[in-house]
Formats: C-alpha cells, sequence, structure tokens
C-alpha cells in the first residue's frame, strides 16, 4: 500500500517516517520529497508498506497525530493518470 503523509516538519528524516510508520508494520521504502532548488523538505512524502491491513492501521493510527509541532495528513496516495507511469504522487 503506498501512503502519502503530508505536512510534515522541515526537520522530519525518511529514519524518522520509517520509525513512525514502523510500529505499524513493515515499512518497504520511506521518501521526502525535496526541493531540488533549496535541497530542503517540501513538508511531504511517500511510505509504502506491503500490506493492505499495515496501512490501513497506519493511516488510522497516524492521521491527524501531532509530530514535532504539526498535525500529519495521513491518506492514501494516488497514482498518476499517465498510461507509461507507475508512478504516485
Amino acid at each position: 500500500m503506498n501512503i502519502y503523509v503530508s505536512n510534515l516538519s522541515f526537520h522530519t528524516s525518511e529514519a524518522d517516517l520509517n520509525t513512525l510508520f514502523s510500529k505499524f508494520g513493515t515499512v518497504v521504502s520511506s521518501k521526502i520529497i525535496m526541493d531540488r532548488t533549496t535541497n530542503r523538505s517540501r513538508g511531504f512524502g511517500f511510505i509504502e508498506m506491503p500490506s493492505e491491513e499495515e496501512g490501513q492501521a497506519a493511516l488510522y493510527g497516524l492521521n491527524n497525530t501531532e509530530i514535532e509541532g504539526r498535525k500529519l495528513f495521513v491518506s492514501v496516495a494516488k497514482q498518476e493518470k499517465r498510461a507509461s507511469s507507475n508512478r504516485f504522487f
């Protein structure tokens, strides 16, 4: 399951996300999207978990949770509409 997480603190790292989400199951990958110009976090990222059950547990457990002074928004990642790509946004 691919999960979108937003309203991240600029100080949150991919390792922090991995630790946070691993409380709900296995984390396959975590990615924070960075600004190309400043190399600073854009405040959102993606988590991949192998099972729907673990992903749903993370959604319910972490959505609207305050981390580093910011209330997280956690939802299922939407797939891009391009036919040639399997990327998520």
